[in-house]
């Protein structure tokens, strides 16, 4: 029977690629399991199987119990650590054992027979299972992120197994299927490796996606030489899976057409994404560094008439002409939604005659604003308007020379202008200081460098007292700041955490 067990581990070994030791910890579950089952009692029981010989030895376990517990919850798998102490002196056996250690007692071993070896089938499936996986984990880990291909093994009710060969497996989950996409068995399939997770029941698994935007990304890769030589690039992508899809490039090599490379000879090349992809529509996009023109370009094949950035709220009024409205829309908000994930702004898409009366609307708020603010007559408060400001910051702040390229100014008007619009902003951080009443920052906040008076008391407002405070802040938190831009708060964080490098800094030298 020993030799027996040496030749079942070759053989497994052999035939699913896996280290013996996996099928000897299976067979010593085995015959563990075995050895339970022989025994009325609920007892704990290891088997040690000598990887040379085959010869094995079977152990009855009690784990040690502090003595002052006045029952023990398993007294067929606990014992007493005086107990334990006992039993040791009979056996004439001397250790030194501790609680929460085990206590091993020699007792007889099953035979690796019919019944044992049916014991063990079981138990070297699973650890076989298993190390596939986890060999599977090994070769693909580092290429979460890549595009793989496979064959279908099998569907199931919350989706489809794909085997990648080499006893690697993976799972498409039912969501990350393309809607109403024929898949059978026995089919060769394209997927986006998007994460691999460690799942309780299963262990380690492979997670496949069929819509994610990076698939359409990879398959113009392989259909397009020029992006992987690197003349052409692929900004970004967005899908409404099975439907329809956009993609953003830019030629890095000016003699290049990057939409005409993309698309191919009569279409070839997006056809061949496109049939990979159950007949997705795919638009090829130019990209443009300029945002409004980015978008302008991501509507297509909707003109647009006009468009209005607002960089703060980091949204794009669109502007269309009734006929294009619709088109630019899409189908069920199609258009406008890719448009938005693409170039990752935010859309509105209205009528020429919507934006105009919305445009209206907001030039007559901010002349209101203007007259009663900077107490000026309409005319003036027009002309600011017009020209594109939209609040006192930006009339405080905004370069002198800028303002007095506009034609009906002067170097006394601006002057007064901007010391207005300053004053008011004082003012206004003043009445903030006085309402915030006992949330007042700290000396070394107030003098940090980069640190303006007012942002320190609206920090302050927030809980954000000290130094030490700011440091401890992410740049998210500090958003809730109207007005305070994102690189300026990574760079205030920055500047709050230089302490702590330089007490690291100390500690090491301290330590060498």
């Amino acid at each position: 029977m020993n030799k027996e067990i040496l030749m079942v581990v070759d053989a497994v070994s052999t035939e699913k690629d896996v280290a013996k030791s996996v099928i000897f910890e299976a067979i010593e579950a085995a015959l563990a399991s075995a050895t339970k089952k022989r025994n009325r009692e609920d007892i704990e029981v290891r088997v040690s199987i000598d990887r040379e010989t085959g010869d094995y030895e079977t152990y009855r376990c009690w784990e040690i119990m502090p003595d002052g517990d006045e029952i023990l919850e398993a007294p067929t798998r606990q014992i007493f650590l005086n107990d334990a102490h006992e039993k040791l002196k009979q056996s004439e056996m001397s250790a030194d054992i501790e609680v929460g250690e085990f206590l091993e007692e020699p007792m007889e071993s099953v035979e690796f027979g019919r019944i044992a070896a049916q014991a063990a089938k079981q138990v070297i499936v699973q650890k076989v299972r298993e190390a596939e996986r986890a060999r599977a984990v090994d070769t693909y880990g580092d290429r979460v992120g890549e595009m793989v291909s496979g064959i279908v093994k099998r569907t199931e009710r919350n989706g489809i197994i794909v085997d990648l060969g080499k006893n690697a497996e993976a799972f498409i989950p039912r969501d990350e299927i393309i809607p109403r996409e024929a898949i059978r068995s026995g089919d060769r399939i394209r997927a986006y490796l998007r994460e691999i997770k460690l799942e309780v029941t299963r262990g380690p698994q492979l997670f496949l996606s069929r819509t994610a935007p990076e698939l359409l990304i990879e398959l113009f890769k392989i259909e397009v030489p020029e992006i992987n030589e690197g003349m052409i690039e692929i900004i970004s992508g967005a899908r409404d899976p099975g439907a329809r899809a956009k993609i953003s490039v830019k030629a890095n090599d000016p003699r290049i057409d990057p939409i005409g490379a993309c698309v191919g000879m009569r279409g070839s090349r997006v056809q061949a994404v496109s049939n990979e992809l159950s007949g997705e529509r795919v638009d090829i996009i130019l990209w443009d560094d300029n945002p409004a023109q980015y978008v302008i370009n991501a509507m297509a094949p909707a003109e647009v008439s006009s468009i209005m950035v607002d960089e703060d709220e980091h949204v794009i009024d669109i502007a269309v002409t009734d006929e294009n409205l619709s088109q630019a829309i899409g189908r069920g908000g199609q258009n406008v939604k890719l448009a938005s994930e693409l170039t990752e702004w935010e859309l509105n898409v209205m009528s020429v005659e919507q934006a105009n009366e919305k445009s209206e609307k907001e030039s007559e708020v901010l002349q209101a604003m203007f007259m009663e603010k900077l107490d000026v007559d309409e005319e003036v408060a027009i002309i600011l308007a017009q020209e594109g400001f939209s609040s006192l910051e930006e009339i405080a702040y905004v370069p002198e020379n800028e303002m007095l390229r506009i034609e009906e100014f002067d170097n006394d008007l601006v002057t007064a202008l901007r010391d207005r619009a300053k004053d008011i902003i004082l003012t206004s951080a003043i009445a903030k200081e006085e309402q915030i009443g006992d949330a007042v920052p700290a000396e070394d906040l107030l003098n940090m460098k980069g640190m303006e008076r007012s942002l320190a008391y609206e920090l302050a407002s927030i809980g954000v007292i000290t130094m030490e405070d700011l440091a401890e802040q992410s740049v998210d938190e500090l958003l809730v700041i109207s007005g305070l831009e994102k690189e300026k708060a990574g760079e205030l964080i920055m500047t709050a955490r230089i302490p702590w490098f330089e007490n690291a800094e100390s500690t090491d030298e301290s330590i060498d």
